[in-house]
Formats: C-alpha cells, structure tokens, sequence
C-alpha cells in the first residue's frame, strides 16, 4: 500500500509520499514513488504513483523514455506545451499500460490498477494538479479541492481537511503533512518511511527542493511525539460528558 499528497499552496505545490511496498508481512520492500522531470526555466513536472508496482513503474519507464531520444519525444512530457497536455498524455499512458498487462495476465484489468497525482509547471502557464484515475481520465484541483490523496488515504485526510490554507508556508505544509502521514503510518502497517518530500516555487521552474525523512530522522520523531501529546493534552481540556440519566434509566 501506499500514502502520498499533492497539494496545492499560494506559494506553490507540495508532494510527499511513503516508499513502503509489500506484498505480505514477510516481504516488505522500498522504493521511491516520487518521480521529477525539468527542463530549467521551462517546466517541471512532478508523479506521485500508487497501485500495482509493475504498472506504475511500466508507467513511468515509457514516460521516461520518451524524454531522452529527440526522435522519440512523440508524445513527451518535455515536449507538451500545457499541463493540461501533459496530463492526456500522462493518463493515456497509464491506461495502455493497464490494459496491456491485463491482455498479457489476468482477465480482469482491476489487478493492475494504479492511480497517480501529477503536478507541475510550465513557463506561460500557471502550476497545476491533476489527480489521473486507471482509466485514463482526470480531474484537476481548484479552491475547493486543493489537494489530492492516493493510496491509504482515509487516516491521514482529517488532519488536512482541518487544518489546511491556501496561505500556509512551506515549513507549516511539511509539518502539517507529517502529521497526516504519522497518523496513516501509525494506522497501517502497510506504508511507511522513509517518506520522500517535494517543495516546488511558483513561476521558479526547477525542480524544487526535494528531500527524504528517514526512519530515524529527528524532526519527524518530534513531530510524532509531539503531536501525541497535543492530542492528549487537548482532549484532558475539553469538558467532561456528565450523564443526565437517572440511576433507574
């Protein structure tokens, strides 16, 4: 299983996920769910991929592919002119490759489904979300959905829904999304560190600043204690229930 987020800020877009992969309790894997490709002061485009292993790496691969032979950048991620053309191409992608692996495997294609969130931006056009769905279609975020969650979502979305804004800075985003991945990490055995993180700068066109919280790191031992004991702390303040019923009741 897998936890990531692709939010979107005034100031830009966030990503992090987990690199936790496995296929029972005795076969625990890591490997990186976080891709970036940037051509400097003309785009950068950011995958976050969860689901079948095979899938989305099959995914990325062809993507990758195609950015490196100019003779074959037909269709490339570095060669679309929108993010919105990016994320055709993106979802078609991935569809192909689902659907070949089912005609290739099993016959239903649910086996090799995964989902991914692409964000990015390129120069003439502002920075953009899109969460893209197995079968090749997508939806993009706004102000009424600035982020985006795929995998084992369900444990860490109260946090965000809580306390997310637009106005947020990059350090309150990161330790508002560790506290949204303590939460899932804590929840499920199934996704864990290290976890990756992506800061990316509106109208910078770099790649952004990317760095890794491993299992040990220091911050994020801090964050988790710390956010246990607020949570303690802050249920000891709330008022006690008193019942209202009668001995008899």
């Amino acid at each position: 299983m897998t936890y990531a987020v692709g939010m979107r800020l005034n100031r830009g877009l966030v990503f992090m996920s987990d690199t936790r992969t496995n296929a029972g309790v005795d076969n625990i894997s890591t490997f990186n769910k976080m891709f970036n490709w940037t051509v400097e002061g003309d785009r950068s485009i950011t995958i976050l991929a969860a689901g079948n292993l095979a899938t989305t790496q099959a995914t990325i691969s062809l993507l990758e592919e195609r950015t490196k032979a100019p003779a074959d950048r037909s269709p490339s991620i570095l060669e679309a002119p929108t993010m919105f053309q990016v994320a055709q191409l993106v979802a078609a992608t991935l569809n192909d490759v689902i659907e070949e692996h089912a005609r290739s495997g099993q016959q239903a294609d649910s086996a090799f489904h995964a989902t991914l969130i692409l964000g990015g931006q390129i120069e003439g056009g502002p920075s953009r979300l899109f969460l893209i769905y197995p079968e090749g279609n997508f939806i993009e975020a706004g102000d009424d959905t600035p982020f985006f969650q795929i995998g084992e979502t369900k444990y860490g979305r109260p946090i965000l829904v809580r306390a997310y804004d637009p106005e947020m800075s990059f350090p309150e985003t990161v330790k508002l999304l560790l506290v949204s991945f303590d939460s899932t990490i804590k929840a499920n055995l199934s996704v864990g560190a290290p976890l990756d993180l992506l800061l990316y700068d509106e109208d910078s066109l770099t790649s952004g600043a990317r760095s890794r919280f491993e299992h040990d790191d220091q911050y994020f031992r801090t964050i988790s204690d710390g956010w246990g004991d607020a949570l303690k702390s802050a249920l000891a303040k709330l008022p006690e229930y008193k019942s209202e019923r009668k001995p008899n009741d």
